[in-house]
């Protein structure tokens, strides 16, 4: 965890797909800006392809919140 993966094709993989995250503009906290994500590390393991599993991390803009205090003023003012 924390380096590219040993296999040659899986290290390609992760420098292609963190370049097309960080070209989606989203940016740290959805606010834009050129770094989406620091890193992508891919596990490969031996499996049945109908047995394909996927397992996605996501943080920080996926979690946001906002919270809006309304109130009421009544009528006439």
């Amino acid at each position: 965890m924390g380096t590219p993966a040993a296999s040659p094709q899986a290290a390609e993989r992760e420098a292609e797909l963190l370049s097309a995250v960080n070209a989606t503009g989203i940016g740290p906290a959805a606010l834009g800006g050129g770094a989406t994500a620091l890193a992508v590390h891919l596990e490969t393991a031996p499996c049945h392809i109908a047995a394909l599993p996927v397992a996605v991390n996501m943080g920080c803009s996926a979690m946001r919140s906002a919270s809006i205090e309304l109130i009421d003023w009544g009528e006439g003012k």
